[in-house]
């Protein structure tokens, strides 16, 4: 190049990418291989990807001698994987002490193909809740021999055909008699326990739906009339600012804002009846000021607006306990439901006609609810250590009064049926004992034998002690009292289960130490710290199965 007084210039130097080498670090085809196959799994990208041609040459400029896998090749790893991660699954299934909870979700392809996943909830041996998704298979119907059959298959093909305990369906109807046909057909199976008990459960989000759905139908064009005066108001700027304008001249203070509502989703049709209840006043203006409005609600059709937003705001705060909560457990539910089947059994038989006519509905399906699950809910909640049996006695005397006894000691009837279940289970020795040798006395130094002249004193223990009635540790748990509810936060108690004494070490029951990281600590006034624990009996840890028991979203 030249200057313009025709001098010569330096001509500009090129620039060159360097690569940069590390030496200290190995390439491994194998790893590589592992973690391209991994990437696909998690991000559910398609196989045939590892043939494109950009992914392709990406790949080459960061490592080129990275061999790219054909689409056959990348398949076998994933599958690889697979097998090796259902072993692993297998080993912990075989490992764990307790039963098996199955969460049953349906649905239905755009090709109208049936699908059923299974996932298996359950307690390990470090008291753990874990949750592995067993199998998704397609389902010839959404039938209780259908359901039977692809779950037998699957507890065959996981080695768990003894262990299911209990299964819950996400959106089957009551109405289908589903939960009695997948009983029938699982036992004809011998996949249920010894007894014949199995505990089929709903999804308790799918009840409360359908229960508000009832009380929806019941006033559909009040609704539809709500909605389309809210469309109304915010169809406009201008709109929205009269209707600001209305409600600060009749001194509306309500800090709620309107809302249109999702039909589908029964908690923002609460919503938004709620917001239009705090602005009844002005829409009755609205209608005297503005001719183009013409869809306001009589004083009447308000008033039975007014009357079902009070029983529904109890199925609302009751789904609303469990937002945002990952994995809420069985002994939960309880305190909601309850509250749901009293608060519904007194409205059905209201006095007041408009109130008695709706509820009534809602009632009924509640209570087929209530009928199907109340007892593994209740159970769960006996194993929490601030209720116990209080909270059924307390609970059960408002909802059936009278009658409250017999259900009551049904309760009661179903917990020690599981125990003795429980009990006539084979236990594996504990350490203590396995390898126990020959005892020295700590006096004389002398060894204890078989010929010590005693031999007769251990027949004459072994007789008296079996005409002694003991109580099973079930029932000396449930005789003492319940720890103080304010004392004890729910995350704590809810996985502990109940706080045990030094004293029960030495039931004949081995005994299982909870981990300090899942367990929240108390100080006791009138002990040190250091000597408190927090165990567990294997009953226990088998009965908490009902904290593991899923209820899907």
């Amino acid at each position: 190049m030249t200057k313009s007084d025709g001098t010569a210039t330096e001509q500009p130097k090129r620039r060159y990418r360097r690569s940069v080498s590390f030496p200290g670090i190995m390439f491994d085809q194998d790893q590589s291989r592992l973690d391209l196959a991994k990437m696909i799994i998690m991000h559910d990208y398609p196989l045939h990807m590892v043939e494109h041609y950009g992914f392709v040459s990406f790949v080459q400029s960061l490592q080129p001698q990275f061999k790219m896998l054909s689409c056959a090749t990348l398949e076998d790893d994933i599958l690889t994987i697979y097998h090796r991660e259902k072993q692993g699954v297998m080993q912990l299934l075989g490992t764990i002490p307790g039963r098996i909870c199955l969460a049953v979700e349906l649905w239905t392809s755009s090709q109208t193909l049936e699908y059923m996943c299974l996932t298996g909830h359950f307690i390990d041996n470090d008291w753990k809740l874990n949750r592995r998704v067993l199998n998704v298979i397609v389902v010839p119907s959404c039938t209780g021999g259908a359901l039977a059959d692809g779950i037998a298959t699957c507890l065959m093909d996981w080695s768990i055909e003894n262990k299911l305990c209990a299964v819950t369906l996400d959106n089957c109807s009551l109405n289908d008699d589903i939960g009695s046909t997948l009983k029938d057909n699982l036992s004809s199976k011998n996949l249920i326990l010894p007894n014949g008990q199995l505990y089929i459960a709903s999804c308790y989000a799918h009840i409360l739906n359908i229960t508000v759905q009832e009380g929806l139908k019941a006033i559909h064009e009040i609704i539809y009339v709500v909605r389309e005066s809210i469309k109304y108001v915010k169809a406009s700027q201008v709109h929205e600012d009269k209707f600001a304008e209305i409600a600060e001249q009749i001194q509306i203070n309500s800090t709620k804002t309107l809302s249109i509502d999702v039909p589908t989703q029964w908690n923002t049709t609460y919503q938004m009846l709620v917001s239009a209840l705090e602005y009844k006043e002005a829409f009755f203006y609205l209608a005297t000021c503005d001719s183009s409005y013409n869809q306001s609600l009589s004083v009447d059709e308000w008033k039975k607006v007014d009357a079902l937003c009070k029983y529904l705001k109890v199925l609302y705060d009751a789904a609303n306990v469990f937002k945002g909560m990952a994995r809420p457990t069985a002994n939960m539910y309880f305190h909601e439901a309850w509250k749901i089947k009293l608060e519904l059994s007194t409205a059905a038989v209201s006095e007041d006609a408009f109130v008695s006519t709706v509820i009534r509905p809602m009632h009924e399906k509640f209570d087929k609810y209530w009928k199907e699950c109340s007892l593994i809910l209740a159970v769960a909640v006996v194993m929490d250590p601030r209720f116990k049996m209080k909270l059924i006695e307390f609970s059960y005397s408002k909802i059936y009064g009278d009658n409250a006894g017999d259900y009551i000691k049904i309760v009661h009837d179903g917990l020690h049926e599981l125990y003795l279940d429980y009990v006539a289970q084979p236990l594996p020795l504990t350490p203590a004992y396995e390898e126990q040798g020959p005892t020295t006395n700590a006096v004389e130094g002398t060894l204890l034998c078989s010929d010590d002249g005693l031999l007769d004193f251990d027949v004459y223990i072994s007789e008296t002690s079996s005409n002694q009635q003991t109580k099973s540790e079930l029932d000396q748990y449930l005789e003492e009292a319940v720890l103080p509810r304010r004392q004890y936060s729910p995350s704590s108690v809810q996985e502990t289960g109940f706080n045990s004494r030094k004293k029960r070490r030495n039931l004949p029951m081995p005994l299982s130490k909870w981990s300090t990281e899942h367990v929240q600590m108390h100080r006791n006034p009138r002990e040190d710290s250091s000597q408190l624990c927090l165990a567990r009996n294997n009953f226990f840890r088998w009965i908490l199965f009902y904290n593991a028991v899923p209820k899907p979203e």
